[in-house]
């Protein structure tokens, strides 16, 4: 028999273990990896519901994992639990006077007589008379502020928020995980712990103990209040948690002593001689059974392989995603952003690509964009289009029969109702009118949206009940039918008034206001306010009534209306109407109340509590119960009393629609209509349109059309003649021109060049790249306190022969800090072209930098003067991209900080912390830290998803140090 596992004539996979058998082998997957043994995948342990047990975070490595522990917690000897760290062991936690430990933190405190500063480490004495925020009953939590007008304002530690009192501070998850052990999640009433799977919380709310140790009928009050979470429970070595409390135990040699917590050693064990199998191949074979052990040879272990690191579980690897591959990693990018480089992602300008599909303006938001409108337009349904349809209207209708008013509101659709306590509530009807100005119309290019150009007309009334309560019910069918026979052949005094919008509310209180209200102190007051709103038409205006004629008219019959709309509701005869029932506004004192088990509009009774109608539902009525929709209407809001119709007000579409997307009939794609919803017309040549429900086709431009109409993609968009790039399509000849000098063309097929930005120009024509457009102008901005110099025509080659000069003038007091992220200037010659920054132009004064050469490796330093004298200067012949270099000016008393943070070779070591010094956004947050050391706390609490944990942990060491020397 050949033993191919010892020749090495097999075929196992790499991570597979090799083991002969007669005539033959057999290849098995080592632990951690799955496969038929010729290939073997690693199995990601941490993608587990359990998270492989690991009670914090876990993390995947090749054929293992491990776990790890949030800050302020250490890994337990199980290597999955994690336990509170007694950060007040080591150095007093770095308290000035006293140090108490919590849960996956501590907390300093002071003395009677001193109080803590800000740095929440070092006490301050109170002086018996000073500011405002040396007074011990300032009333701060945490930490006090001196205001301009003499007051204070307090703020909180990072982790803590202030609660609504502005004086006290919340705790929250991310101050040491909120004190809780396992998990914490943020409630409106402070961080709520939880455990792992095969946990249960203990009594004390934070801490949690194994399931194992809970007996059956043990009642959780009577557990010890110790635990092995906190100072490891006393013991000496290793800690149990059981129902009556903590079990200590100790290693092989140490015995427990009385006390139950140390251990001491007992009497000595020979320790064994180690023993192994001798004849393991390099691929690691499978010792054959009963073969004695014999005493191991200076070898690899059977099962060693060369680890992967998996830089996924380095802090900030990447932006947003990072997924781990054997020998490297892939960054991803969450939607609305893209990869830039090979970690960063950067935002997507929606709004530069064809507008965002916009129809008339587009706003460019981070990871997203928005459309807008101009003024007298909508946005439609769709976000994108701008429509002007017929709003949904209120109709206003009022009856006399014989001496008595009725009056109704109807309201079709947009009919909004909101409860707001037991004895107020508001409802409202129809669209608000928009208003235009004459000053600013819809440009030609965008469909004008509205007719109406002219301010709606509109009134206030408000009318008191007495002895009422503001209840909005369903009126019994008996008396809808009593008042409808009554009403034949009434008068409707508003049938025209043109109201477009009603919004009613009423109140009841029983707090009266004014002389009378002494008089009747118990009963009760309900006010009804109405706001209406009635349009102007234009296109009713003649020569004998013009615009202010037209208005006159439609206040004189609003306000005809609304007398009669008084001696409605006075007479309890007005109504609202809601998909075919009718409501009354209010219930008279001496009308027995409804039955308990009945819940207001709005609402249905489920399980004994009253719940709100849900999305896609209204209330009826006369059921009491929550129905869904009807085809042809939608409800995007809860607890509402109708349903909105579609646009084009059809019978068709889904029961229960939650919103306008469930209508039917949208135009698909290729076609387009005033408001998105058949009938359509296809899209004419020379456009397309690829989405559904849309009001606009989108033109091709660029001097392309289509084949046919309907076109659904821009890649069907084409034309006849193909221009190369540096030239552009002539329409009046017919035939490609070269692009002339100062302009330039990228893209094949267009019918135009591109003017070269800013003062640039190019050498010669049929240019093909903004990059042969160069500007001769120096560049940079120089702030007191931060900016930055360009080289001309950056990021582009700069042009030779050129010479530049700035000079940085910070204020007093303060010095300058420089960062060189990359630079590039030619190689080829004996210092052509230089960059010399100096204390002046002076060539004899304090030089603080010079170069003549290329540098891609980033490098900061400190100016060895407080003004920089800055010369670029080039030679005929040469040209390179050149460089952009920021800095940033700090207080001077923050020098020694600054200098040894720059000095510090970690700071560029990796290529993370290089990135930083390079990516425009880090480095701002990089220099508001060096200017305002203090602000380092947000970066690492609010924004640490910014900075890499390596960076942050550097900084860490140097700001603590310098804001708080007693740590």
């Amino acid at each position: 028999d050949v033993d191919e596992c010892v020749e090495g004539t097999d075929n196992c996979h790499i991570d597979a273990i090799c083991q002969n058998t007669p005539k033959s082998y057999k290849c098995i997957c080592k632990s951690g990896y799955t496969g038929d043994g010729k290939h073997c995948k690693d199995v990601d342990e941490c993608e587990r519901e359990d998270n492989a047990g690991c009670v914090h975070e876990c993390v995947n490595i090749p054929g293992n994992y491990r776990c790890t522990c949030y800050d302020g917690f250490r890994l337990a000897h199980d290597g999955h639990n994690c336990l509170d760290l007694d950060e007040c062991s080591e150095g007093n936690g770095g308290c000035q006077q006293t140090c108490v430990n919590m849960m996956g933190s501590y907390e300093c405190f002071c003395r009677e007589g001193f109080f803590l500063s800000d740095n929440q480490h070092t006490c301050i004495q109170r002086p018996e008379e000073g500011m405002n925020c040396m007074n011990k009953n300032h009333g701060c939590a945490h930490i006090c502020r001196e205001t301009p007008k003499g007051g204070i304002a307090c703020e909180c530690r990072p982790g803590f928020e202030l609660t609504k009192n502005q004086r006290d501070c919340k705790l929250t998850c991310n101050y040491g995980n909120g004190g809780c052990q396992h998990t914490c999640d943020d409630t409106d009433q402070g961080p709520k712990c939880g455990c792992h799977v095969k946990f249960l919380l203990h009594s004390d709310g934070v801490t949690c103990i194994g399931e194992r140790h809970f007996q059956q009928h043990v009642i959780l009050e009577t557990f010890s209040n110790e635990t092995c979470a906190v100072n490891n429970g006393g013991c000496d070595s290793k800690c149990h948690d059981a129902a009556t409390g903590v079990h200590c135990s100790c290693p092989m040699g140490f015995m427990l002593q009385p006390d139950r917590k140390t251990c001491k050693g007992s009497h000595s064990i020979p320790a064994q001689p180690s023993a192994c199998w001798s004849n393991w191949s390099r691929k690691g074979t499978v010792p054959v059974p009963g073969m004695a052990p014999v005493p191991c040879q200076l070898s690899p272990p059977p099962l060693a392989f060369p680890p992967d690191i998996d830089e996924c579980s380095f802090d900030r690897t990447c932006d947003h995603l990072c997924i781990n591959t054997p020998g490297s990693f892939q960054c991803l990018c969450h939607k609305g952003y893209t990869l830039y480089g090979l970690t960063h992602c950067g935002d997507i300008d929606e709004c530069s690509i064809n507008r965002g599909g916009c129809k008339f303006g587009c706003i460019n938001t981070p990871g997203s964009y928005q459309c807008t409108c101009p003024a007298g337009c909508k946005l439609h349904w769709n976000k994108k289009d701008c429509v002007g349809s017929v709003p949904p209207r209120a109709t206003l209708t009022c009856n006399k029969m014989g001496k008595k008013d009725s009056c109704a509101l109807s309201c079709t659709s947009k009919a909004r109702f909101l409860p707001e306590s037991d004895s107020s509530y508001t409802v409202s009807c129809g669209t608000p009118v928009l208003r235009q100005g004459s000053q600013h119309r819809p440009t030609n290019s965008s469909q004008q949206c509205l007719e109406t150009v002219a301010a709606p007309v509109k009134q206030k009334a408000s009318f008191k009940i007495k002895d009422a309560k503001c209840h909005l019910h369903p009126r019994t069918k008996g008396k809808q039918q009593e008042e409808a026979g009554k009403a034949q052949g009434g008068s409707a005094p508003c049938s025209d008034c043109q109201v477009t919008f009603v919004n009613l509310k009423c109140d009841s209180s029983k707090k009266g206001k004014g002389r009378r209200a002494r008089n009747s102190p118990s009963k009760e007051v309900t006010r009804i306010t109405l706001e209406f709103e009635a349009e102007i038409k234009p296109e009713e205006i003649t020569a004998s009534c013009n615009l202010h004629c037209l208005r006159q008219r439609v206040e004189k019959k609003l306000k005809s209306a609304i007398k009669a709309l008084k001696k409605s509701i006075n007479q309890e005869r007005f109504l609202l109407r809601f998909a075919g029932m009718e409501y009354e506004v209010a219930r008279k004192l001496s009308v027995a109340p409804e039955r308990q088990e009945s819940c207001g509009p709005g609402q249905q009774r489920l399980a004994s509590k009253c719940v709100s109608c849900s999305q896609g539902t209204y209330y009826h009525g006369q059921t009491e119960q929550c129905v869904p929709c009807p085809p042809g209407t939608y409800q995007e809001k809860e607890g509402q009393l109708s349903c909105d119709l579609c646009p084009r007000g059809d019978t068709f579409g889904p029961i229960g629609a939650t919103n306008i997307t469930g209508c039917t009939g949208q135009c698909p794609p290729g076609q387009h209509s005033a408001d998105g919803f058949k009938p359509c017309q296809p899209c004419p040549r020379g456009s397309y349109q690829p989405e559904v429900g849309r009001a606009l086709c989108f033109p091709c431009g660029g001097g392309l059309t289509t084949r046919h109409e309907g076109a659904l993609s821009f890649q069907d968009c084409d034309t006849k003649v193909q221009c190369s790039p540096g030239h552009y399509y002539n329409t009046s000849v017919h035939r490609c021109i070269r692009c002339a000098v100062g302009t330039y063309q990228p893209d094949f097929r267009q019918n135009y060049c591109i003017s070269c930005p800013g003062n640039t120009t190019t050498d010669f024509d049929g240019s093909t790249s903004v990059s042969q457009c160069k500007n001769r102008q120096c560049g940079g901005e120089l702030g007191e306190y931060t900016g930055y110099i360009e080289s001309p025509n950056y990021p582009g080659n700069y042009p030779a022969n050129i010479e530049c000069t700035w000079n940085i003038n910070p204020p007093p007091k303060r010095k300058i800090l420089i960062v060189v992220p990359e630079i590039f200037l030619p190689s080829e010659d004996e210092c052509g072209d230089v960059l010399v920054m100096r204390k002046n132009s002076s060539p004899s004064s304090i030089t603080t930098y010079e170069t003549c050469q290329t540098y891609e490796r980033p490098i900061a330093f400190t100016a060895r003067s407080r003004k920089l004298w800055i010369n670029f200067k080039t030679s005929e012949a040469n040209s390179a991209r050149g460089f952009q270099i920021p800095y940033v000016t700090y207080d001077e008393d923050y020098e020694q900080l600054v200098e040894d943070i720059v000095r510090d070779g970690r700071l560029y070591a990796s290529e993370n912390h290089q990135e930083i010094l390079k990516d425009k956004k880090l480095i701002k947050a990089f220099f508001d830290v060096l200017a305002h050391p203090q602000n380092y706390f947000k970066y690492t609490e609010k924004h640490k998803e910014m900075l890499p944990r390596s960076f942050i942990k550097l900084l860490r060491s140097k700001v603590s140090s310098f804001l708080r020397p007693y740590k």
